[in-house]
This record gives C-alpha cells, sequence and structure tokens, in this order.
C-alpha cells in the first residue's frame, strides 16, 4: 500500500513575529560558511517543503572543516549544498580571530536545531526519514519520535548495510523514495553520512537532506544532549569526548590543535573574510549588518571628516586591513588610534546617517512617480506607510503590490541616481 505524503499549501509560516538576525555567507579560508540562526534554518527547510523544491542542509564544525582541508570531495560536497550553517562555538571563535565577531545566536547546532525542527515539523504535518544506526536504536528514535510529535509521519532504514552492495543500497533508496518524505536525516557519521548522500542525491525524491550525525541516537536516548551551560562556554566538544573518549580521541585532541595552527597560519598569509548578507534584509537586519560589517571605505572618510584620523593614518590602516583581514575600526582599536567606545559610537552615527540618507531616496522616489503620472499621492503615502512596518524599500513594496513592474521601478530609480549625479557634478 502506498502512502501519500501530506504537503502543506501555506507558505506564510508566521516567522515574520520572529526578529530573527541577518543569515551570512562568511567566506573562511574560501569555504562558505552560511551562518544562519536556528529560525532562520527552521524557515529556510519549511519553505523547500511546501515550494516542493531540494535543497541540503550540511553543517561546518571543526571536524568538517578539517575534513574539506583533507578530502577534495568532501569540500566539493560543502560548497555544493544550499545551506551549510554553523554548527560550533569552535567557527564563530574562528570567525573572530579572523576579524569578524558575530553573536553565539549563530551556533545553529543540532542540539538546538532538532527540537525546534521537531516542533515544527509536528505543527506543519511534514514526514521525516531517519536512515542510520542500528537497528534497535532506529526503532527506539522512531517510537519516540511518533509517541512525543504524533503529527510527524515517521519512517526509517538503519545504517547497517552494505553501501557498496548495489541491491542492499537500491532497496534503501527506494525505501525512501516510496514514503515520499519531507525530510531525510542521514545519520552515518562524518564523512560517511556526506558520501553517501552526494552518490545519491539526484535520485532521492525528497525535499531536505541533512546529515545528521549522532541525531537519531540522541533521539533514542542512546547519546545524551550536553547540557546547556558547557554548550554555552564551547565546552560541548569537552563533553563528547569524556562520554566517548575511543572514538573521538582523534578528532578532538589531534583536530582541534590542527585547526588552530591553520587558523593562525591563515591570519597572516590568507585573504581577509568575504562576507556577503542574503537578499532582502528587514530594517532590524539592516541595522545589524551595518554595526557588524560597515563599509569600511565610509568609516574611514567619516572619521577623517570628524578629525579623528588623518588621512595618512586612514590610508596605513586600509593598507594593513589587506594583510591582516581585520576590520577597520579593530583594527584602529588595536592601534590604539582610537576607544573601542569611540569606534562604535561613530559607526552608530555612520548608520543613522545612511539611513536617512536611505529614507529619502525613498521619498525622492515617492514625488518622481507622483510627477510622472505613474502613481497618486494616496498611493504614494499609502506605501510610505506601509514601509515603516515591513522595512522593505519603497520600489520593491510598490511592485509587490502590483502598481508598476519591477522593470519600470528599476529603470526610474537609474534615472532618478543619474539626475542627483548630474545635479551634484
Amino acid at each position: 500500500m502506498t502512502t501519500t505524503t501530506v504537503r502543506p499549501t501555506d507558505i506564510s509560516a508566521d516567522f515574520s513575529k520572529v526578529e530573527m538576525l541577518p543569515s551570512l555567507n562568511v567566506h573562511l579560508l574560501s569555504r562558505r560558511i552560511t551562518c544562519m540562526p536556528v529560525p532562520a534554518i527552521v524557515e529556510a527547510i519549511h519553505r523547500a517543503c511546501v515550494q516542493e523544491r531540494k535543497i541540503t542542509v550540511a553543517n561546518y564544525n571543526v571536524h568538517s572543516f578539517n575534513l574539506s582541508m583533507l578530502l577534495p570531495w568532501f569540500y566539493n560536497f560543502l560548497q555544493s549544498a544550499e545551506i551549510t550553517h554553523c554548527d560550533s562555538t569552535g567557527i564563530l571563535k574562528a570567525l573572530e580571530f579572523m576579524g569578524l565577531k558575530l553573536p553565539l545566536d549563530y551556533r545553529a547546532s543540532y542540539t538546538a536545531l532538532m527540537p525546534e525542527l521537531l516542533k515544527h515539523c509536528n505543527k506543519q504535518g511534514f514526514s521525516i526519514f531517519l536512515l542510520g544506526s542500528k537497528p534497535e536504536y532506529l526503532e527506539a528514535a522512531l517510537d519516540k519520535l511518533r509517541s512525543k510529535y504524533p503529527n510527524i509521519r515517521s519512517d526509517g532504514h538503519h545504517g547497517y548495510f552494505d553501501i557498496e552492495n548495489l541491491e542492499q543500497n537500491e532497496a534503501v533508496i527506494q525505501k525512501i523514495n516510496r514514503a515520499n518524505p519531507n525530510i531525510l536525516i542521514v545519520g552515518m557519521g562524518m564523512p560517511l553520512q556526506e558520501n553517501w548522500i552526494r552518490l545519491h542525491r539526484s535520485r532521492l525524491n525528497v525535499n531536505v537532506i541533512m546529515p545528521g550525525g549522532a541525531v537519531i541516537d540522541r533521539l533514542a536516548g542512546i547519546v545524551s544532549d550536553c547540557p546547556a551551560f558547557l554548550s554555552q562556554w564551547g565546552l560541548e566538544w569537552l563533553y563528547r569526548l569524556c562520554r566517548e573518549p575511543k572514538r573521538l580521541a582523534v578528532r578532538y585532541l589531534l583536530g582541534n590543535p590542527a585547526f588552530v595552527l591553520l587558523l593562525a597560519l591563515a591570519k597572516f598569509y590568507a585573504s581577509p573574510l568575504e562576507v556577503e548578507e542574503q537578499p532582502n534584509p528587514s530594517r532590524h537586519q539592516q541595522r545589524f549588518l551595518a554595526i557588524v560589517h560597515p563599509d569600511d571605505q565610509h568609516l574611514g572618510r567619516y572619521l577623517v571628516e570628524a578629525g579623528l584620523l588623518t588621512p595618512s593614518q586612514l590610508k596605513t590602516a586600509l593598507s594593513e586591513q589587506k594583510v591582516s583581514g581585520l576590520r577597520l575600526g579593530e583594527l584602529i582599536v588595536r592601534k590604539k588610534w582610537l576607544k573601542q567606545q569611540t569606534v562604535e559610537f561613530l559607526m552608530e552615527k555612520l548608520l543613522i546617517r545612511k539611513q536617512v540618507v536611505v529614507q529619502t531616496d525613498d521619498k525622492r522616489l515617492g514625488h518622481y512617480l507622483v510627477e510622472a503620472g505613474l502613481l497618486s499621492p494616496s498611493q504614494v503615502e499609502t506605501a510610505l506607510s506601509e514601509q515603516n512596518k515591513t522595512g522593505l524599500r519603497l520600489g520593491e513594496l510598490i511592485v509587490k503590490k502590483g502598481w508598476i513592474k519591477e522593470q519600470t521601478i528599476e529603470f526610474l530609480i537609474k534615472d532618478v541616481i543619474l539626475s542627483e549625479r548630474v545635479l551634484c557634478a
């Protein structure tokens, strides 16, 4: 008997009520790390499920980063995944060492992610397939899953099959496709699970594929979660090492020092961090981005304009920045040219100045559209009022309302900018 998956059609899960931090793509030694808080990852998974898309949600921790340096196929797998979230405090510490300090909210470990994901799947009626672990552990995990989350349709297959055996491997793939789950969690241990996904991803009829490590054992209660206070201090690795010393000794006692040495070398010889924010951040997210990763050229000019730096100091700092990879503000503080309190205060002032310019640009665009007879004054007033609630740019809001085509808005915005440049000249 074939079971049909119930797939929700409502894409508007109530994520708008959650004031999330922005999602960032940070390139550390050419490794793309998708820094996303847990709510953002759950939202991305939700959208893939309801839009009938297929995505891979992988993760970076110190161990996977080390493996990506040793195994070319593993590096390529992580680069090809749609999401590679930060799974450890060690990665956040590495980013801070390289010049980008992010809040602990970006540490989306499975200990934090899985409870939120399962609660959401239970609410939405999503289905999950577990692949991995011993047969008895798998059954225990499925029993607890069905008991605690009755709205999740769950199925699974143990991981003790010969993945080199074509017949056994084919039987597992067919079982997954018959179940037709929204989410497939593969818990075979790293890097075996990533290699299995890499080889068979194209044949799997699922929306979301997640390498899960010991997730199945944790669901079964075989492996306990790290206490919150240890996790917050970045000591989850030590807790796991004490629990499983034979299995994890090489990973942590050799892997962690190797990672630190790699970063020490990178500090002096590698390219600076590259940070890209995801499209369409909210106003709250734009404010955070400006503080975490401000435009260094603008900040430099602002400090010279305020008489706090000389042009030669700015030139020296920007030159050293290319070698060190530090943000301009941090470099200035380290050189003791300005106090950190002063730099943070001026960065806030620079942000306010930018926000005023953005608002002025939107109002000017509104007047321009009225003058051209494309919108009425009441429409512009309505759009500007709604803009305060949504945080969207005026042009984007107008396009969403269907009042003007996107092509027309883009053309007119360019025309406004061109007119301003001519007037300034």
